[in-house]
């Protein structure tokens, strides 16, 4: 019986739900009062049953709406945004030119790196993680500048005669050698002539140095370490002079026994050439210190090209954090080391006709194969995209070119720009009004390519030539600013099994060239010494160059034990020699 009102209960359930009003009116009248107050019960636990039901589906929607906030919607929306600024045309260099030609249409310079800007904020959470891990910088450990002269430190005392230097190569290689030459001069207590700058080098540009740096800057900033004048006195200029190549990497005992005695018989020395002249190590502090305080603080650039570098810088942070790519893929470049992978027979041919008839370049052949496999050749283009994205740079990350002009034009970038389709040269980012006072001046544009990339979040050189490496020692100076080193050689064999068909692009080489440049970001370390097994001079070819890294001579740590801050120098007080021997007057280094 209660089986049957359990059953007729089912049905007059089925019906209320199903039903027609009649036939709901009809049951009703025909149900013994039993029946109905069996009904009343049923439809009181089906209304609780289906409070229940709206419970639980109400509590799984909101936890399903909060997995999906924070797991699954930062993914779409990263996919949509994406999929929006791809949509949305590059304003300032369009995929295939590589930034060569100046956009004039559309909208104003300005205007344009705002709309970039804001179409390429990043946004919160996760990605946030991610963006705060390609941009920051290393921990920097503490280290800051202590370029002071010790308590013992003198200023120059009366000149034993004038030091002429007739600096050798490109921007940075000179400005190296300025520095030493500075050094030098301090070491003979000589009277520096401000030094002149290389004219038949490759580039053949004819900048005088008051072209390239604030020459008056340069002479004050000097006053207390050596004496230095804008040229020869009038009443030397035809008196006899001693031409002398200093012999490379030479510490203090060399310039006071081969090269003091000169001035016994002449009044003015030319030095032929300027680049490492001096060791790396093993040099008084105070000369150390004063090398850093030359190439940091005296050697600036000339007001112009400060000033519209800074433009350039501020233009392109208007864009967001950019890197400095310094890709050392020009002809100079490629004919010097001899690396003709990936390029056709003709331009293999040329680069080896240049080596050949270029006077000062010993090295004439070289086994392209060899040199690559060892790491000496500058990362191609399509290279370079690969490493960048293996490091986890969106296609959208803003690349200066800091460089002059590739070697291959716009068909040797296209593996590059397919990656990274944002990519920006000063011809882009500055109007041929503004850089027609510095074309055709192969220094003057070096000069801004450097200022942008030692103000760049991310500096990434693909050969360590002399601008990577005066770049990297002096963002180390300014706070270790970020500045991943390839790896060339473990990148090449990557990159060999990537044309061979045993790797792809992908999160396995991703991984795996992540992992070798975790300490390669430009954190805090000392100079490298000479490699191990190395003799004679051959060691100081091998050691890691001063302006690369000027810790620990130039940078300080109150914490850190790599180095000691020296004490405080007043500047306000009467400075003495600090050799001994100027100090007691006597030897080869009696003043007159």
């Amino acid at each position: 019986m209660l089986w049957r009102e359990v059953s007729c209960g089912r049905k007059m359930g089925k019906l209320r739900r199903f039903g027609s009003l009649s036939e709901r009116s009809i049951m009703h009248r025909h149900a013994s009062p039993q029946t109905s107050s069996l009904g009343r019960r049923l439809r009181v636990r089906s209304g609780a049953s289906l409070i229940g039901y709206f419970w639980m589906l109400g509590y799984t929607s909101v936890v399903l709406g909060a997995l999906f906030s924070t797991v699954f919607f930062p993914e779409m929306l990263s996919m949509l945004r994406s999929q929006r600024s791809t949509m949305q045309p590059y304003m300032l260099s369009q995929p295939g030119d590589h930034g060569i030609q100046p956009r004039t249409d559309e909208l104003s310079l300005k205007q344009e790196f705002r709309s970039l800007r804001l179409s390429q904020l990043p946004s919160t959470d996760v990605e946030s993680v991610e963006f705060k891990k390609l941009w920051k910088p290393p921990p920097n450990r503490g280290f800051h500048p202590c370029v002071e002269p010790s308590e013992s430190y003198s200023g120059p005392g009366i000149s034993r005669g004038y030091l002429l230097v007739q600096s050798n190569g490109g921007l940075n290689q000179m400005r190296a050698g300025i520095c030493d030459m500075v050094a030098v001069a301090r070491i003979l207590n000589a009277t520096l002539v401000v030094p002149e700058l290389d004219k038949r080098s490759f580039w053949q540009d004819s900048s005088n140095f008051s072209d390239i740096f604030d020459a008056d800057h340069f002479i004050a900033a000097l006053r207390g370490d050596v004496h230095v004048v804008k040229s020869l006195p009038q009443e030397y200029l035809l008196a006899p002079k001693a031409a002398k190549q200093f012999q490379s990497w030479s510490n203090v005992k060399y310039y006071v026994d081969a090269i003091a005695p000169v001035w016994r018989d002449y009044k003015v020395i030319r030095a032929s050439k300027s680049d490492s002249r001096l060791a790396n190590n093993d040099l008084p502090a105070d000369i150390q210190k004063l090398r850093c305080r030359v190439h940091y603080d005296a050697l600036r650039f000339s007001r112009a090209i400060d000033e519209f570098g800074k433009k350039l810088v501020e233009r392109l942070r208007t864009n967001g954090p950019y890197i400095a790519l310094h890709l050392r893929y020009e002809k100079d470049m490629l004919a010097f080391s001899g690396c003709t992978h990936g390029l056709t027979h003709k331009e293999a041919d040329e680069l080896t006709t240049i080596r050949h008839t270029t006077a000062h370049w010993k090295v004439k052949d070289i086994n392209s194969t060899d040199q690559r496999v060892k790491g000496y050749c500058p990362l191609t283009p399509k290279e370079v995209g690969i490493f960048l994205k293996a490091l986890g740079y969106p296609e959208t990350t803003p690349i200066y070119i800091a460089a002059g002009e590739i070697y291959g034009g716009d068909e040797r970038m296209k593996s590059l720009l397919s990656r990274f389709p944002n990519v920006l040269r000063k011809e882009t980012v500055a109007t041929p009004e503004e850089l027609a006072p510095f074309v055709n001046h192969s220094s003057q544009l070096a000069a801004l390519d450097y200022i942008v990339s030692v103000e760049s979040n991310v500096f990434v050189p693909s050969y360590s030539g002399n601008m990577a490496r005066a770049v990297e020692g002096h963002r180390r100076y300014l706070g270790h600013r970020k500045t991943i080193t390839p790896d060339r050689k473990e990148l090449v064999a990557l990159f060999d099994k990537l044309d061979r068909g045993e790797l792809t692009e992908g999160p396995e080489l991703a991984e795996t060239i992540a992992n070798i440049h975790k300490r390669r970001q430009g954190a805090p370390r000392k100079r490298k010494g000479p490699i191990t097994g190395t003799k004679g001079r051959d060691r100081f070819r091998t050691e890691e160059a001063f302006y690369t890294n000027p810790l620990p001579d130039c940078l300080c740590s109150e914490t850190d034990p790599i180095n000691i801050k020296p004490k405080n120098f007043n500047t306000d007080r009467q400075l003495l020699s600090h050799d001994p021997q100027w100090r007691d007057g006597h030897n080869s280094w009696q003043r007159h």
